[in-house]
């Protein structure tokens, strides 16, 4: 597959990602289940922000670690933030 065709189903995961959450923000969604749903999704497209986009492919493994790192820290803070908010 061409860079450019990955490129650009990731760029439709991504929208099709974000419509979804907008979705459950407009219909007023709400519970643990919606927030994990959520936090699921937005995982997903750190990863593959982090995959495609920033193209960490050939880089040492410290690159890495930061950035996939920084995505677990940020997603423990929402949890431990929802936790505590409930």
């Amino acid at each position: 597959m061409k860079k450019t065709d990955k490129t650009t189903q990731v760029w439709l995961t991504l929208i099709l990602l974000t419509l979804s959450t907008y979705t459950l923000g407009y219909y007023n969604y709400s519970g643990s289940l919606v927030v994990l749903l959520l936090l699921l999704t937005a995982v997903i497209k750190g990863v593959l922000i982090i995959r495609e986009f920033m193209e960490l492919k050939g880089v040492s493994l410290l690159w890495k670690v930061m950035m996939y790192g920084w995505l677990v820290i940020i997603c423990l803070a929402i949890i431990i933030a929802y936790t505590m908010s409930q």
